[in-house]
């Protein structure tokens, strides 16, 4: 008989599982209020998930995977046309959502259940028998660069296998507290940041907004851990360089984990300088859940990944699909990925699900070089962050990162666009650290002294701000 998702609930102990403020649900609370809500979907294949920064979403969730039932989170923000597009593929039988929210007319077709936190009296139901590992828990919706979002099937090994390697790799136990202000309609914050410490029968307080004072504020007290992407550690460590209190806060925490987008060394040596703390780095997608990371103990060196999580295998291949061998972290290759973590396909796109995979390995479209010791840096997207110029594979992750070093520099991204003789020529699209942008060439010089001169930008564009999506990441095709 496979083992429960989360053997804690079953225990309804009175230790506390989930804080957001003064709302605190202990783990025989969260064992009846979702226990209740698996009563009420159970016998559904899908459903949605208005997915705020509430409590409300997490019991939603649990309930529907004590049910067996996949869970399809829905971005509060999200648009007209995706929302209808993602009711239409998804089919869901129900919606579940906060009491008193107000839902868009795109779900008024659904019946709606309210997720009450109220504890019911008496004990908790019994947990239901735990489905087959291949049942789906999640359907994860991602934006496509083209067409509409692709709805990523995981199953429930890829979540209880992936959480108990995160939990090898960064020692996590349920001692830890993690805090963290991620939204929870994505992998990071839902998967990683609500069902791993559930999993492990710790606990997690969610800071609705992110704010750095809000975090130190936990890191100060139980906090032992903290999940965020590079803009929140960006502000944080501002805010930590003005104010003691949040730099000695940020200093008791057992570990700092940041994903969603790399964390520019800039950062890291900020962090560190101010907080005595080394950031850990993690490698993932919807479609896999994390692949690779840098251990609690490990080297946690600035810009890479570090290593493949245990269960997960990690090749890095030509153009051809042949493996590249070399280690010398300057041979750039496409990450492919196999192993329990892989989602099951993209829901009713077996065209999609076949273009991704390649003889049982899921390609992710992402570029990376290997060190010796087999750590992976992260060089960018192969349709985006790849660029081909005068007869070179170039990673734009690289010349970020240089730039940043500038003082004159406070965000860029690199992007190719055609080049009548280079093929693509570096394009830097800056943001300047202050009124008076620095000199172009003066960027220009600043790359080719730290990198290969054939890495520097040959244009250089100065932005009021990058655009960015709800997880922080530059959304480089926006960038025209």
């Amino acid at each position: 008989m496979p083992e429960p998702l989360f053997p804690a609930l079953a225990e309804a102990s009175a230790r506390e599982a989930i804080r957001f403020d003064d709302q605190v649900l202990t783990y025989r609370d969260l064992a009846g209020v979702a226990g209740r809500v698996a009563t009420r979907v159970a016998g559904a294949a899908r459903v949605a998930v208005w997915a705020t920064n509430t409590p409300h979403t997490c019991v939603a969730v649990l309930g529907a995977l004590l049910a067996g039932v996949a869970a399809v989170p829905v971005n509060p923000k999200i648009g007209e046309r995706e929302l209808a597009h993602i009711v239409a593929d998804s089919e869901p039988a129900l919606v579940l959502a906060e009491p008193g929210v107000a839902l868009p007319s795109g779900l008024a077709g659904l019946p709606r259940v309210d997720v009450d936190l109220a504890a019911p009296a008496g004990p908790p139901p019994p947990p239901a028998a735990e489905p087959d590992p291949e049942t789906p828990a999640f359907v994860v919706y991602t934006s496509g660069t083209t067409g509409p979002p692709k709805g990523v099937v995981l199953p429930r090994r890829a979540i209880t296998s992936n959480l108990d390697a995160l939990a090898t790799a960064w020692e996590w136990t349920e001692h830890d507290v993690l805090v963290h202000g991620l939204p929870l309609f994505h992998v990071h914050g839902l998967i990683i940041g609500i069902l791993g410490p559930l999993r492990r029968g710790g606990s997690v307080r969610h800071v609705g907004r992110f704010s750095s004072a809000a975090v130190a504020r936990e890191l100060a007290g139980p906090a032992t851990m903290m999940f965020g992407v590079p803009t929140m550690y960006h502000r944080l460590v501002a805010d930590a360089e003005a104010d003691p209190e949040i730099a000695a806060a940020v200093g008791r925490a057992r570990l700092l984990v940041s994903g969603s987008a790399a964390l520019p060394a800039t950062d890291h040596e900020r962090i560190a300088r101010v907080t005595g703390q080394r950031v850990v780095e993690r490698y993932g997608m919807t479609e896999t859940l994390m692949n690779v990371s840098v251990r609690a103990s490990g080297d946690r060196r600035p810009g890479t990944v570090g290593l493949p999580l245990d269960g997960v295998q990690v090749r890095l291949v030509d153009d051809a699909g042949q493996t590249i061998e070399a280690s010398d972290d300057e041979t750039v290759g496409e990450i492919v990925v196999r192993g329990p973590n892989l989602f099951l396909g993209y829901l009713n796109r077996p065209d999609a699900t076949a273009e991704a995979m390649r003889d049982g390995w899921f390609r992710t479209g992402d570029m990376a070089t290997r060190a010796p010791d087999g750590y992976l840096r992260i060089v960018g997207r192969r349709a985006t962050d790849l660029i081909k110029s005068g007869g070179y594979k170039i990673g734009a992750g690289e010349i970020e990162n240089a730039l940043l070093d500038h003082p004159g520099v406070a965000e860029v991204a690199v992007t190719g666009e055609p080049d009548p003789d280079l093929g693509e020529r570096i394009v830097a699209w800056v943001v300047a650290a202050g009124e008076q942008p620095p000199a172009e060439q003066d960027l220009v010089d600043h790359v080719a002294r730290l990198l290969a001169p054939h890495k520097r930008p040959r244009v250089v564009r100065f932005r009021d701000a990058l655009p960015r999506n709800d997880m922080g990441k530059v959304m480089k095709r926006a960038l025209t």
